[in-house]
């Protein structure tokens, strides 16, 4: 292989942004929803990374979402989320419950990262909780999600519970830890990290420039 060769390649593989998301997360409803078209225009692939935000809460000595934890900032996320969602022209109708558990919901993604429908999954997943007030925590939910997309339901749940892709996730939220994610929705560019929905413009960017 050429050197000129291996930077051609080198740059391709620059241009990639890791989304780390939880799907009980307010704000990853948002990235969720908006950076598959975003990062279509710019060039850059999304690797879709789910993991559980309670072990990183655990770590920081919470026990629970800090917007429950803190009444005024809960109070605040919940009107930010309105007003973002209609500048986006998103639906959004709060959960009745809040967090709600995606624990299904991320093995079926961890467990099929790169398939074709996945991004497609993941944003219904979303949909269902924030703009419809489903409860992603029911495995009929999921069912009813993954059958609607086309998708063989009894198969993929049977194998997002095996043993080994339980610890798939478990070992990506350890790795969510390790990188130093404190909240979802993150997205790392080259080992750059980037938190936060209002911060995924700035990922891409970062992708684009790191690919020059």
């Amino acid at each position: 292989m050429s050197v000129e060769h291996g930077k051609e390649i080198a740059l391709e593989e620059a241009k990639s942004i890791e989304f780390w998301f939880d799907f009980a997360s307010t704000y990853s409803y948002l990235s969720a929803m908006r950076i598959a078209d975003m990062a279509r225009e710019a060039g850059v692939s999304v690797a879709w990374r789910p993991f559980l935000l309670g072990p990183a809460f655990l770590a920081l000595g919470w026990n629970d979402s800090p917007f429950n934890i803190y009444p005024p900032k809960g109070r605040y996320m919940w009107r930010d989320l309105e007003r973002l969602c209609d500048k986006y022209g998103r639906a959004f109708k709060r959960p009745s419950q809040f967090p709600r558990n995606g624990l299904l919901a991320a093995r079926i993604v961890c467990a099929n990262e790169d398939a074709a429908w996945t991004p497609d999954f993941v944003r219904a997943v979303f949909s269902a909780n924030f703009a419809a007030d489903r409860d992603i925590g029911d495995r009929v939910v999921i069912a009813d999600i993954l059958t609607t997309l086309g998708r063989s339901t009894d198969e993929l749940i049977a194998m997002a519970e095996m043993a080994e892709n339980k610890e798939k996730l478990r070992h990506r939220s350890e790795q969510a830890i390790s990188l130093g994610l404190f909240g979802a929705p993150s997205f790392i560019v080259d080992g750059e990290l980037f938190w936060g929905n209002d911060r995924l413009e700035d990922a891409l960017d970062w992708a684009r420039k790191s690919s020059t």
